[in-house]
């Protein structure tokens, strides 16, 4: 009785999908903290270029 309850536990873990449902947006939201992280990065060193070339235009060399 208690091996049948066992198996019959086993096999319903092993057929729920909401489990893997869970992981799947775990490695999305990953995978979209990463791009967003990337491109802040690569894109960092050309916003503060634009800003300090406002900046100086407006007062020079005070940035």
């Amino acid at each position: 009785m208690i091996m049948q309850t066992i198996k019959a536990s086993v096999v319903k873990f092993a057929k729920d999908e909401d489990g893997l449902t869970i992981v799947e947006y775990a490695v999305a939201g990953g995978l979209i903290t990463v791009a967003v992280v990337g491109a802040f990065t690569l894109l960092g060193g050309v916003v503060d270029t634009r800003i300090r070339a406002i900046c100086n235009a407006i007062v020079p060399g005070s940035c």
